[in-house]
């Protein structure tokens, strides 16, 4: 066997994980719908690393009790899926929830105020502190400073963790 086989096969191996903590956490969210009487299709995928979960719904209404007030309500049901995939598996997961589109409008916006920090910051040549985020808001905010070629860093303690986007 040689390396690019093994590395394929590894490859392969990994998808194959993370679509079987996709359709583990589809199971424990199908059951999810059904106690709370919410209509809502769920959507499976891999996006790099991680398995993708999303639920969505024509109208929608129903799904923002799920998303909650800013979120809160989503990161607590990911955080719940996420411990039913490894009671399953074992293994600790990384899978991202979206339920009616609010994780990737919020994205959108994140990808948005990162540009503009990284801007702020380009013409400035002062530091720009955002305010604080969760886990999931930074890692988007750094990909944005990142793609337009500054740097960032986190500070603070959560849950004040925030963003300082670095000049040149």
């Amino acid at each position: 066997m040689t390396e690019g086989t093994t590395l394929a096969s590894q490859g392969d191996d990994t998808l194959t994980r993370l679509e079987q903590e996709g359709e583990i956490a589809a199971d424990y969210l199908e059951g999810l719908l059904d106690i709370a009487d919410l209509d809502g299709d769920i959507d499976m995928d891999v996006e790099g690393d991680r398995a993708a979960v999303s639920i969505i719904s024509d109208t929608g209404h129903d799904l923002q009790k799920l998303v909650g007030r800013d979120g809160e309500v989503l990161e607590a049901l990911q955080e719940l899926t996420r411990l039913a995939v490894h009671r399953e598996t074992g293994d600790r997961s990384r899978l991202m929830l979206d339920i009616a589109g609010f994780r990737a409008k919020k994205r959108a916006e994140l990808t948005e105020l990162g540009a503009k920090a990284a801007d702020e910051a380009r013409n400035t040549g002062e530091p720009v502190r955002l305010k604080p985020m969760t886990p999931f808001e930074r890692k988007v905010v750094h990909d944005a400073v990142a793609a337009a070629g500054l740097s960032s860093e986190s500070e603070g303690e959560e849950p004040q963790r925030f963003v300082v986007v670095l000049p040149a």
